[in-house]
């Protein structure tokens, strides 16, 4: 029984062997039989209709051997049968042809199996450009599947579609000459061109596609993120930093890149038993090249933007190195040190050590929502997954334009987006951070992407009047709260409505809007999102390590189609003489009176807890007060406030301040705020 079996397997594939080359060579057998051997019609009929039917029995008859316990093989029981589409259509265009040859005694039908393919393919090829992604396309992803979400995402699809239609155009054409030599050509005609000719144009077509696509392929930008650069990932001449305006050219090169990294490498491993560093550096340039270096030694990677005595007595412990480019006791100055050391040699500078992501070690230091500092462990990991959606969906905004800064890089906002993300596309980046409104006035040289906070916009368009002279801009934000006001007075100064991405140093980036759009946050695609029993939003996404994801404090309320309205944060609800309030409500309804700029609310307690409310009012309000006393604004205000609360939740207690105070990512700290009323 088991000889039987093996046997019948052995003959399956022996017929599907056979098939697949009659199939292949189709047009010369039916020459062969029909003109060479003369065959009469009806018996050929009778072989194609054979060859049909074995082909079909053991192309979805599948069995197969199995073996007990002890390896020895069961009976024919145990053999299974599977079904696939693709046999059966071949097996009944062929049947299909010999039959109606068989009935009819004319070789038509058996000439007309190239033309079927033919239009079989344009069917199959054509109906992928209305049902996107074209065919093309999804071969290639098989084939490479980091194209998906990349970069090159959207060229490589279109480049794709234009090969897709060429081939439609290739089987048109195809078609039309096996129609004709089909009905209106010799037997010899017939299958010189559909046995010969026709796979001489396919296999040309392929190699000039290949020739092409090789060109097109080095066309194609490539993403090099700080863990996978090596030395020839950019021309040395390549600018990767500059100074003032572009047209200063004032420019920090590839090869600078690669000299001056070589350089602190060397620093660093000078310094014996240090393991962990400080990194401080206001100057982008020094803190991309410094960052690398430190990541090459595998140090461990300590980011603060406050460098008060206070909080590096808490961090800067001994065996703890720091570098940075301020005057600040205890660390030591990049630039100095930079190059105060010896020049590398030509192999030194070409050396590019790997950086393992996911053994990489940097303690992101955050305000939290407390106000107290708090250290959250990062890997590059999670920052270049995060930067790869952003090169997916906006790679092509950020290529074709220069890069200048309001925020710092020691916060993840700042760092995705000044430091690894314009790394990985090699984007040059203003080394100095923009400080005030005023600077924006000299970018009149060069298309820009901005990155800025919510708060420094607010400043810059309080501050101009009228347009800006940017060219072609495109502004990401992220930090705070943009209100529409701002985003509007923000396209009508610049040009454009800014990007708004939602998210924080744990979760990183996780949703984006546009308020010209609606208020509601799409989620990115890689981000699974739904509210807790709390109502604050729940978070899954490739950045963040925890697979159960992270609890945010952010009030939300979810919409049908999976987008979000943020409703404040959990901590801002406070009870007030066993009254809930949002103190998130009360700053909204202080902001839509029209007369304030900026606010924040906090509770204070002495012998009862109750509101205060810092205000910075606009220019409609400053002009609306410019004679009031303080008594008769505190009234003003909590007159209004008094159509949508109740009296005894309303602000005890005022203050009006020109500007409230902020840390450089434009967040307002509750301890700073109380200080205001002490």
């Amino acid at each position: 029984m088991l000889l039987l079996l093996l046997l019948l397997q052995s003959v399956k594939k022996l017929i599907k062997i056979l098939f697949y080359i009659i199939s292949a060579l189709y047009p010369v057998v039916i020459f062969t039989m029909l003109v060479v051997l003369k065959l009469p019609v009806r018996i050929l009929s009778l072989c194609v209709i054979a060859l049909a039917l074995a082909f079909f029995l053991s192309a979805t008859g599948n069995s197969r051997i199995t073996k007990n316990s002890d390896n020895s093989p069961v009976d024919a029981s145990a053999s299974a049968s599977s079904f696939s589409i693709k046999p059966i259509v071949t097996s009944a265009l062929f049947m299909t042809a010999g039959i109606a040859c068989f009935l009819t005694n004319q070789t038509i039908f058996l000439r007309m199996y190239a033309v079927v393919i033919s239009v079989m393919m344009l069917i199959v090829f054509g109906s992928t450009l209305f049902f996107p992604p074209n065919i093309i396309f999804r071969f290639a992803c098989l084939a490479d599947k980091s194209i998906k979400g990349s970069l090159i995402h959207n060229r490589v699809e279109r480049y794709c579609k234009k090969v897709c239609i060429v081939w439609c155009g290739f089987f048109i054409l195809n078609g039309s000459i096996s129609v004709y030599t089909a009905f209106f050509a010799s037997e010899q005609v017939w299958a010189i061109y559909n046995g010969g000719i026709s796979y001489v144009l396919m296999g040309l077509l392929f190699g000039i596609e290949y020739i092409i696509r090789i060109g097109v392929n080095k066309k194609m930008l490539k993403v090099n993120f700080i863990t996978k650069f090596n030395a020839s990932s950019f021309a040395d001449d390549h600018i990767m930093s500059y100074e003032g305006r572009w047209s200063d050219k004032k420019y920090k090169t590839w090869h600078d890149f690669l000299l001056e990294t070589a350089r602190m490498r060397k620093y660093i491993q000078s310094v014996n038993n240090a393991e962990k560093w400080i990194l401080h550096c206001e100057d982008y340039w020094l803190f991309t090249i410094t960052f690398v270096a430190l990541l090459q030694c595998k140090k461990t990677v300590l980011l603060t933007q406050n460098i008060t005595e206070g909080f590096l007595n808490e961090i800067h412990k001994p065996g703890i190195e720091f570098l940075t480019d301020q005057k600040v006791s205890g660390g030591t100055n990049i630039s100095v040190t930079l190059y105060s050391m010896p020049r590398p040699t030509e192999e030194e500078i070409r050396t590019t050590p790997a950086i393992d992501s996911d053994n990489t070690k940097i303690c992101m230091f955050t305000s939290g929502s407390t106000g107290t500092p708090k250290g959250v462990d990062q890997r590059m990991t999670e920052f270049e997954l995060d930067n790869a959606f952003i090169i997916s969906k906006w790679g092509e905004d950020f290529i074709n334009r220069k890069l200048v800064a309001t925020v710092s890089q020691h916060h993840i906002y700042g760092f995705l987006f000044t430091i690894s993300l314009p790394f990985a596309l090699g984007v040059p980046v203003r080394r100095k951070r923009i400080e005030f409104p005023e600077e924006f006035t000299t970018l009149d040289d060069e298309k820009y992407m901005i990155i800025a906070t919510p708060a420094f916009l607010k400043r810059t368009v309080d501050a101009e009047e009228g347009t800006l002279p940017t060219k072609d801009c495109f502004i990401f934000t992220s930090g705070g709260v943009l209100t529409y006001d701002v985003a509007e007075k923000t396209d009508k100064t610049f040009g454009f409505w800014p990007v708004e991405v939602y998210g924080s140093t744990e979760t990183s980036g996780i949703a984006w809007r546009k308020s010209c759009n609606g208020q509601e946050w799409t989620p990115f695609d890689n981000a699974k999102i739904w509210l807790g029993d709390d109502g604050c939003l729940r978070i899954i996404s490739p950045y963040i390590k925890n697979p159960e994801g992270f609890a945010t404090a952010d009030l939300a309320e979810m919409l049908a189609d999976g987008r979000f309205l943020l409703k404040g944060r959990s901590d801002s609800i406070v009870k007030i003489e066993e009254k809930r309030i949002s103190m998130t409500e009360v700053e909204n309804r202080l902001l839509d009176s029209g007369l304030v700029a900026d606010v924040k609310v906090v509770a204070m307690e002495d012998r009862r807890q109750y509101l205060a409310a810092a205000l910075e009012l606009n220019k409609k309000g400053k002009s609306k007060f410019a004679n009031s006393k303080k008594l008769e604004i505190n009234k003003f205000f909590h007159n209004y406030l008094m159509q949508y609360f109740e009296n005894v939740v309303i602000p005890k207690k005022w203050r009006f301040v020109e500007k409230l105070p902020s840390d450089i990512q434009g967040k307002k700290h509750k301890e700073d705020i109380i200080a205001l009323f002490e």
